[in-house]
């Protein structure tokens, strides 16, 4: 849909050069899906604290655990992993398709 709008020149450059956005556009667009981010994740956090974790078949732990018995039946820690964002169609290299052929 095209939109006119006013925007201040000195923000938008500002903006286009911290994000490594090409135009105009990719810059406003960027803003507006970081905006619909935030709220969905003010959306999630109304839900802090209101949510049971697990199904309940869990063992009950009185005590914690005990000695090194106990360290061989924790489960291994994860590891977080990052997420990155989409890129854009237009920022994406192109792909190169691997040639068939005999050897």
């Amino acid at each position: 849909m095209r939109t006119n709008i006013d925007i201040d020149d000195d923000l938008l450059a500002a903006v286009m050069a911290a994000g490594l956005h090409r135009t105009k556009k990719d810059a406003v667009e960027a803003g507006l899906r970081l905006l619909l981010r935030q709220a969905a994740y003010q959306e999630l956090l109304k839900w802090e604290g209101k949510l049971p974790w697990g199904w309940g078949d869990e063992p009950e732990l009185e005590d914690g655990p005990a000695g090194a018995d106990a360290a061989s039946t924790a489960p291994a820690p994860t590891q977080a992993r990052a997420v990155a964002e989409p890129v854009p169609a237009e920022r994406r290299k192109p792909q190169v398709e691997a040639k068939r052929g005999r050897r």
